[in-house]
């Protein structure tokens, strides 16, 4: 059935039914993969069929040099916009779309500096031999330890989040100073300029109702406060307006906003650096259309030379914090097809249900945030008519959906290995074991070879931190039956 005539809106708008429904969309696979002549996919020269006999299904796959290759033309793009200007970029990894000490090793050496939100991400990048210097930390409650070990290590930057944050580096350079009076962290502080990002309200992360910085307002009273705590450096100021973007305006109109607030506190000192965060959208099906990271970059850094030359105020050096962009499309998740079953939704729809080895579990963004997903038979290529299909995921959920509508060959059956492309970010960063599942592993490809980067758990893995299994005693102690009938 058309898309352009749904049931019941049973259809989204936006999908529509393809020629030929082996085809590969090339904005969201990685440049790589291709179909050989056996109608097999291939990512970076590697036969996904192999890969499945080797090391199994759900895999995630990931391509080296698709990383690589984002990560240079981030870098790129956002240094030849700054030098247009006479100043200078960093670019961050953002940690949390993915990270592993494999990824951080091509990150660092395509020449990016590394973003992490906690102290196991900090941990993975210096295992990764990240330079301290080049690191920055984030996040929204950072406990002391986290801290202490932050500013123990010579992290880069610190992202202030709240006043009692604020309190806890006092405490510790208080510590520090003690022993070593030079001892110093330099520090942003995170604000939120209140401009709505266009996407999923979870995602968006610069509205004034959410846990994250300092509202517009209040962000002044607490750098001069940073300024009069010795051994706390003022760098400038963080802003991130959500994730998964399209186009320059929402950056435009952000950074209008975080620039009227930096001329400001230059009245009271330096203000060497801006951070305008991330969010750069990628595309998950045909109907997506990602703005080009140069045409971002440009966009971005141009708003603040505009906005700064209104105020006749210098620019600053600017950082950004791209993690999606380098990593989603590198990233395919491969299923083995476990059971067909077709439904019939009304009288002119049937959906096919075509229910897989992994899920929620190893994808949960389409349960969190109603996002979507293209697959396609990975195996074999099909002369099947497109029919439409949901594909979903082995839990005991109903919302257990890994791509809520797409079209796949009719003939789709048991057995039939099923990639589902654009899943390098945020899937296996927020992988779980629901239904004592374990996590798949994560097999990097390149030059037509393929190895473990991030190794799959088992059944074993899955015991070994239970206690009772384990032969563990617990220190809880446990009522008889007796005792809790009286």
């Amino acid at each position: 059935m058309s898309a352009a005539t749904p049931a019941s809106g049973s259809i989204p708008s936006w999908l529509v039914e393809p020629a030929d429904a082996n085809g590969l969309v090339e904005s969201v696979w990685p440049a790589s993969a291709e179909r050989d002549d056996d109608g097999v996919i291939r990512i970076a020269g590697v036969a996904v069929t192999a890969l499945r006999e080797r090391f199994g299904t759900p895999l995630y796959v990931l391509d080296e040099e698709e990383v690589r290759a984002h990560a240079r033309a981030a870098l790129a793009a956002f240094r030849s916009a700054t030098a247009a200007h006479g100043v200078g970029a960093r670019v961050y990894y953002a940690g949390k779309a993915f990270l592993s000490t494999e990824v951080v090793r091509w990150v660092t050496e395509e020449g990016l500096a590394v973003d992490v939100c906690s102290e196991g991400e900090l941990a993975v990048a210096l295992a990764a031999g990240a330079e301290p210097g080049y690191i920055g930390f984030h996040g929204n409650n950072k406990s002391v330890r986290e801290l202490e070990r932050a500013v123990d290590v010579g992290i880069g930057s610190i992202v202030i989040d709240s006043h009692d944050e604020i309190d806890r580096l006092e405490a510790i350079m208080r510590r520090r100073r003690a022993d070593d009076p030079q001892a110093s962290q330099s520090v942003l502080v995170r604000v939120v300029s209140g401009v709505h990002a266009e996407t999923h309200d979870f995602l968006a992360t610069a509205h004034e109702d959410q846990k994250f910085g300092f509202a517009l307002r209040d962000a002044g009273a607490a750098v001069a406060r940073i300024r009069t705590i010795p051994g706390l450096v003022f760098l400038g100021l963080h802003c991130h307006i959500g994730s998964q973007i399209f186009g320059t305006s929402g950056f435009a109109e952000s950074a209008a906003r975080v620039v009227e607030l930096h001329a400001a506190l230059l009245a009271g000192g330096a203000v060497p650096v801006m951070n305008l965060g991330g969010g750069f959208g990628i595309a998950y099906t045909a109907a997506d259309d990602p703005t080009p990271i140069e045409e971002l970059a440009a966009g971005i850094v141009d708003a603040v030379a505009r906005e700064c030359a209104e105020r006749s105020i210098p620019i600053p050096n600017l950082a950004f914090e791209p993690g999606r962009a380098i990593v989603g499309r590198a990233g395919v998740t491969l299923y083995e097809v476990g059971t067909v079953k077709p439904v019939q939704v009304s009288e002119a729809l049937t959906r096919t249900y075509v229910s897989v080895d992994g899920g929620m579990s190893d994808n949960v963004r389409p349960a969190l945030y109603g996002a979507q997903y293209s697959a396609r038979i990975a195996s074999r290529v099909s002369d099947a008519s497109p029919a439409l299909a949901r594909v979903v995921g082995r839990h005991c959920e109903s919302g257990d959906i890994v791509v809520d509508a797409e079209y796949l060959p009719g003939d789709v059956a048991a057995g039939d290995l099923l990639a589902v492309p654009a899943t390098g970010a945020y899937c296996f960063s927020l992988a779980s074991n629901y239904n004592y599942v374990p996590r798949p592993a994560v097999v990097a490809v390149r030059g037509g070879a393929a190895r473990v980067i991030v190794r799959a758990e088992s059944i074993s893995d899955l015991l070994a931190r239970d206690a009772g299994a384990s032969g563990e005693e617990s220190n809880v102690p446990v009522l008889s039956e007796r005792s809790e009938s009286k």
